[in-house]
């Protein structure tokens, strides 16, 4: 989820090279929605920006946790954003994120990341 649409297009190019599906929303309750009206197990990760219109990063990452289905506890939501203190990085934990990585984007920390969550 990633509402600026260069960064949206660069994310999306990165991580579908390394050859995963990738789908995108324009802010947090288009990601909510998605993972609502999807069936369980359908997404493996979401990367969510923080600051976003609508609904921001937090709000949804714990939407998105309060859902009652299996995959809503277990599915690695992951911070991508440019705010990277200490304290942003605890904020995004206590929303329920499972990891947190700074943009820019770092292609290497990006490809951690996704063998750490997908494998």
């Amino acid at each position: 989820a990633e509402d600026n649409e260069l960064n949206r297009e660069i994310a999306e190019e990165l991580i579908g090279n390394t050859g995963v599906s990738v789908e995108s929303a324009k802010n947090g309750r288009e990601a909510l929605e998605k993972f609502e009206n999807s069936e369980e197990g359908y997404y493996d990760l979401i990367f969510m920006d923080i600051q976003m219109p609508v609904m921001n990063g937090y709000e949804a990452a714990r939407a998105i946790r309060s859902i009652e289905r299996k995959d809503a506890v277990t599915i690695p939501i992951i911070a991508m954003t440019a705010n990277a203190f200490s304290e942003d990085v605890a904020a995004s934990k206590r929303a329920g994120m499972n990891e947190h990585i700074s943009k820019p984007l770092d292609i290497e920390q990006l490809m951690v990341c996704l063998n750490r969550w997908l494998g």
